[in-house]
């Protein structure tokens, strides 16, 4: 009987290392994430855009806090801009301007927020690369995907409230750049 026990314990104590070390480098990307995270005043990045099956590519820049610039490789010049309180998307035929607090975007460009939110989420795996973090927001479905390696932030998925999917990967990532202030200025109608 003392032989089983003593079996039992040594399971026991084994279940709760693996736990211990599991949650260990759990507990490290999360930081990893996190601190890279924290130490990111903008970022710039090429991405390809799929909203609900269009794809369409180009470059931003983000600027934290709520500041982003996005030019769309389209023969519509098309440019989306925020200044941390409206967000315009503009075309040469058409201009659209949007309370920031209204989208998406309020959130994804809100540093200190996503840095709070991180902190209490549980991250799930995708894959053996990625990191993936959702949260529902105002209405919003949004999943904040990182590289498991570099620790950056690659991507997004929102659904609003319009039961819009709209995807976005970032890829040659550049972080911390000298920027253009006169970047973020709302342009105007034409």
């Amino acid at each position: 009987m003392l032989e089983k026990e003593m079996y039992f314990n040594r399971i026991i104590c084994l279940i709760i290392v693996f736990n211990c070390l599991t949650n260990n480098v759990s507990a490290s990307i999360k930081d990893n994430i996190l601190n890279k995270f924290k130490n990111i005043e903008n970022i710039s990045f090429n991405f390809e855009q799929n909203i609900n099956g269009k794809i369409e590519n180009g470059n931003c820049i983000i600027k934290y806090p709520k500041k982003i610039y996005c030019k769309y490789d389209l023969s519509n010049q098309k440019i989306l801009v925020s200044n941390g309180k409206s967000l315009v998307i503009k075309t040469l035929s058409s201009y659209y301007l949007y309370p920031l607090e209204k989208t998406p975007l309020n959130s994804i460009l809100n540093k200190a927020f996503l840095i709070k939110k991180i902190e209490n989420l549980k991250e799930r795996n995708v894959g053996k690369n990625f990191i993936n973090y959702k949260f529902v927001e105002n209405e919003n479905e949004i999943n904040l995907f990182f590289d498991k390696k570099t620790f950056n932030l690659i991507g997004w998925q929102t659904i609003d409230i319009y039961q819009n999917i709209s995807i976005t990967y970032l890829s040659s990532i550049k972080r911390n750049q000298k920027l253009n202030k006169d970047l973020f200025v709302i342009p105007k109608q034409n």
